[in-house]
């Protein structure tokens, strides 16, 4: 990783150089190894602070949300999974694509640095290597689906056996049962909205709940109230998801929260076909339920 390490810096470098970006967004290094963090680069000379490392999983295409309103030129350094987001962006016209420079990098599987946070405190401390996030294990696109220039070889997809088992053994329980394992779930939620920080597809300007005229949903943190957000929350994301994965990894209470999405992810793609979200970029386009036709029969209703 060392050597896409210096390609980064030699690329953005250039561009700074040449003048066509303004910014750069990629990782920096933290304190510790597992502290691998988003990173701006302003100037040339801050291309040098630019890294990529077995914990760069942060996901940069939510970085973009912050410049949505600018004019900046940038640089962006994206893996498969950070494609997908810029996609995702694109087609929700939060950003436009000629101010983007995309350098890909085709992901080998990452480390979790939550994971490795946990391991390196404590009085049981561990020394063993970290494995793979969990995520990556499960990712079918490891490699950018837009770019303007890519560095390293292609990887292969990890995701082996049925990539949607846990929602068909899901689909097996009677809806008594369903109900009680998600209100048990759900119930430990604490409403701290990292799944939502972190979601490159909860792109709104105001979220509904932080709306406090009307008040669409309680602030409390009760069973009712929480599954009435993770309901409306992951409706939003059907056809949206670009299975990332980030919302589980931050979960400080492990909520399972793929398996709401991989659930509309299997629905959505049996009912209206076509690639998944985020797959391939073409203008103009948009998901299936973000699509409205005035001469639309509504025979559902």
């Amino acid at each position: 990783m060392k050597e896409i390490t210096e390609q980064i810096q030699t690329i953005a470098a250039r561009l700074f150089e040449e003048g066509k970006i303004d910014i750069f967004i990629a990782w920096e290094q933290g304190e510790l190894d597992f502290q691998t963090k988003a990173y701006v680069a302003r100037s040339k000379e801050d291309a040098k602070n630019l890294v990529f490392n077995e914990y760069a999983i942060y996901n940069t295409a939510n970085m973009l949300l912050k410049f949505r309103d600018g004019h900046e030129r940038i640089g962006i350094a994206v893996k498969g999974c950070d494609s997908r987001g810029i996609v995702r962006l694109l087609e929700d016209l939060q950003i436009k694509r000629e101010r983007l420079y995309i350098v890909g990098i085709p992901c080998p599987g990452l480390k979790d640095p939550l994971a490795a946070a946990r391991n390196y405190g404590g009085f049981n401390r561990q020394t063993e290597p970290d494995s793979l996030a969990g995520k990556c294990l499960e990712c079918i696109q490891p490699n950018p689906v837009i770019c303007d220039e890519i560095i390293g070889p292609e990887q292969s997809p990890r995701q082996q056996g049925d990539r949607f088992a846990r929602v068909k053994e899901m689909e097996q329980m009677t809806p008594d049962e369903r109900y009680d394992f998600w209100e048990k779930t759900l119930s430990t939620c604490i409403r701290c909205y990292a799944c939502r920080q972190v979601c490159v597809a909860c792109d709104c300007r105001t979220c509904i709940f932080d709306e406090m005229k009307p008040q669409w949903v309680g602030r409390e943190s009760s069973t009712t109230d929480n599954m009435m957000y993770h309901l409306v929350k992951h409706a939003h994301m059907a056809g949206r998801c670009i299975e990332c994965g980030e919302c589980e990894r931050v979960c400080p209470v492990n909520i399972p929260l793929m398996l709401l999405n991989q659930k509309l992810i299997k629905d959505v793609g049996a009912f209206y076909g076509g690639p998944e979200a985020g797959l391939q970029y073409v203008e103009g386009a948009k998901p299936p339920l973000s699509v409205y036709r005035i001469d639309d029969p509504d025979s559902f209703l």
